[in-house]
């Protein structure tokens, strides 16, 4: 017996008729029947959208992530404008980090900057566990967001140990993470001690999150495309199960995505999601192929698509959708996040264009 989300309680995994539970993302983040498929946008809640750029004019990132009334408003911008099947909580995959004591900012144009790179023992020390008394101010926006959405699924997310700890051995972003693969290979042990702190984190974080209403979890392995299988296997799986299997009791679906990695698919769906993330280089059904049949898939239109004419967007939205029906659940989406110089009326065109193949084809089958 789990309880859903919505506070009901469920009969041998089924969720109750109604609420965020039923809906179409998690009945397919379940590999459950659904009406249409349903369609959310990573980076929705974002830059491309006007009203967003006016509300975050003089507020700095963190500032804003740490600002209920703000998180909820930019949260509900994108469901509002385009109609989509979920909202995903705004934030970024740093609020914990800080809240665990690291002196970091996102510096616009350039993105999260550690004044302090972890290098040593005593630099993971500093990393301190949280709890939701270190992030009040995510708890509160996410009950917020429950009542407002209604039944309207809320995601909630984080950084994958593996992303986390690359920001903290580089001290920003990197095209080559030289740092963080030296650190890696030349000390086997303050690594996994990294790792582990961080996965010990993350999943308080989501924990947060859980217990305050979302209705499903993304963790976010931005940067694991950097790596090989075996290193991926070796260094990254444990701590990104840790995280992952530590939620097998939630009772809310968990999505893993991560961009570049092809190779890495079969691997990231052993580490204990629900929902694999695809970006735009791996077709959904050779995607589906190596991940296995038992997992659903999310995504996965390349972003830059959506700067095409209408009719090459068009083929493109058609394509995904026929693939992803080698799945045994689907959930459109972008294979990474919405760029800023997209027209949001192509967002919202393109939801409604899911929503009436899939749903035409729904009534066919």
């Amino acid at each position: 017996m789990t309880t859903d989300t919505t506070g009901a309680v469920a009969r041998d995994g089924e969720p109750r008729p109604g609420g965020p539970a039923d809906s179409p993302f998690i009945r397919a983040c379940r590999r459950r029947p659904v009406p249409h498929t349903p369609v959310w946008f990573m980076r929705q809640a974002g830059r491309s959208l006007p009203e967003y750029r006016e509300i975050r004019a003089s507020v700095p990132m963190l500032e804003s992530c740490r600002r209920p009334e703000l998180v909820t408003e930019i949260t509900l911008q994108p469901v509002r404008r385009h109609g989509v099947d979920a909202a995903i909580l705004f934030s970024d995959i740093v609020v914990p980090v800080a809240a665990a004591g690291v002196d970091l900012d996102i510096v616009p144009g350039t993105g999260p900057v550690v004044a302090e790179p972890v290098r040593t023992a005593a630099d993971v020390e500093r990393i301190r566990p949280i709890t939701r008394d270190d992030v009040p101010y995510v708890d509160e926006a996410v009950r917020q967001l429950v009542v407002e959405l209604g039944d309207t699924p809320l995601i909630g997310f984080a950084g994958a140990p593996f992303t986390l700890a690359s920001y903290l051995v580089e001290g920003g972003p990197s095209r080559t993470h030289a740092k963080t693969k030296a650190l890696m290979y030349g000390d086997e042990a303050l690594w996994h001690a990294l790792c582990g702190r961080l996965a010990e984190m993350t999943l308080a974080f989501l924990r947060v999150q859980i217990e305050a209403g979302v209705s499903a979890v993304q963790l976010f392995d931005s940067w694991a495309g950097a790596l090989s299988e075996a290193d991926y296997r070796r260094y990254v799986l444990p701590h990104s199960t840790a995280v992952l299997s530590g939620l097998v009791d939630a009772g809310v679906p968990r999505i893993h995505f991560g961009v570049g990695t092809a190779e890495l698919l079969g691997a990231m769906g052993e580490a204990g999601a629900d929902v694999v993330g695809v970006d735009w280089r791996t077709p959904l059904d050779v995607a589906t192929h190596r991940i296995g049949p038992d997992k659903a898939v999310q995504g996965n239109l390349d972003p830059a698509v959506l700067l095409a004419p209408w009719p090459v967007v068009e083929a493109e939205v058609r394509r995904i959708l026929d693939q992803g029906t080698a799945a045994p659940g689907h959930v459109f989406n972008l294979g990474h996040g919405v760029l800023p110089e997209i027209d949001p009326e192509v967002l919202t065109r393109v939801v409604a264009l899911v929503h009436e193949l899939s749903s035409r084809r729904a009534d066919q089958g």
